[in-house]
């Protein structure tokens, strides 16, 4: 069977990634364009033929909302330009927190954006630690789900930390965490938060033991880090010697950077999929070899059981 040819694409929003993943790959990036209109619309456009290949377009869609929708014009292009096969390369799936109605008369975001992605002429997406799993259902097209704890628990276990805990910085997490929890063979404990309202925590318990215990918090992402400068005093309080943290995604926004650098964490560990500034405490790893390595394994049918710890 004749394999398609790949190309890979970026974004302008994930070239920074983008640049990284092709390296690893053993590529270069594809040529593309966006022309800019005075009056902020644009149009993307691939400068060299696709026709019968299998197109890879990075793209991360967070804000602004350009970036998706610059994403989904990039997949139509190609489905008009004769593409075998489109796959949208989604390190970091924005909107993925409005999954479900949790009040009335409110937007299902994901879904939304699934419906987009297919209508656009997507044929698989890739991305990784989604903020609900159930959004893989969302889609009529294979999804591959990939998990950053194969780049996070060899950086935990580099550190050769005694009297290990990880927490989850609320109940939602608690699956993550003990996933980490059982495979690194260390105890649990989980912060109860309410919230006010969106962004802002109201109050925050620590269920479970810390005392003179090194803590890893573990999360899919921090967005104003609220919950987890919280949750690492409230942890701290209780005794523990240290806490730090592990997330997938460094949305950083707000006053992120500034509660971070305040907070009585020992280390902010997060992935490049998203633009984020390396500070004394923020340490970002990279995902650029395990989505190559992904990319690599599609377009032959290769399985990527191998690209999971757990």
């Amino acid at each position: 069977m004749n394999q398609a040819k790949v190309k890979i694409f970026s974004g302008t929003a994930t070239r920074f990634l983008s640049e990284k993943i092709v390296k690893s790959y053993g590529t270069e990036l594809g040529k593309s364009t966006v022309l800019n209109f005075s009056d902020g619309e644009f149009q993307p456009a691939f400068n060299e033929t696709v026709r019968g290949h299998y197109v890879f377009i990075i793209q991360s869609t967070f804000t602004p909302t350009e970036n998706l929708f610059e994403l989904l014009a990039m997949i139509d292009a190609a489905s008009r330009a004769s593409a075998y096969k489109i796959a949208a390369v989604i390190p970091y799936f924005g909107f993925a927190r409005q999954d479900r109605k949790d009040r009335p008369r409110v937007s299902i975001g994901a879904k939304l954006i699934a419906n987009l992605l297919a209508a656009a002429g997507v044929s698989r997406v890739i991305t990784m630690d989604l903020h609900a799993d159930q959004i893989q259902g969302f889609f009529d097209v294979p999804v591959d789900h990939l998990y950053a704890s194969s780049v996070f628990v060899p950086y935990i276990q580099s550190l050769n930390l005694e009297n290990l805990v990880i927490a989850s910085p609320d109940t939602g997490g608690s699956k993550r965490a003990n996933a980490y929890s059982k495979f690194l063979n260390t105890g649990l404990v989980i912060c109860h938060k309410s919230r006010n309202k969106p962004n802002e925590v109201g109050e925050m318990t620590v269920i479970g033991d810390v005392k003179d215990k090194n803590v890893v918090l573990v999360d899919d992402m921090i967005d104003t880090a609220g919950s987890i400068t919280m949750a690492a005093e409230k942890i701290m309080d209780k005794g523990a010697l240290s806490v730090r943290v592990i997330a997938t995604h460094g949305v950083f926004s707000g006053p992120a950077y500034e509660r971070i650098a305040k907070s009585v964490l020992k280390e902010v560990i997060v992935t490049d999929s998203l633009p984020v500034i390396e500070t004394d405490k923020i340490k970002v790893v990279s995902i650029a070899n395990l989505f190559a390595d992904v990319i690599k394994k599609i377009p032959n049918y290769h399985s990527i059981s191998s690209n999971f710890i757990f």
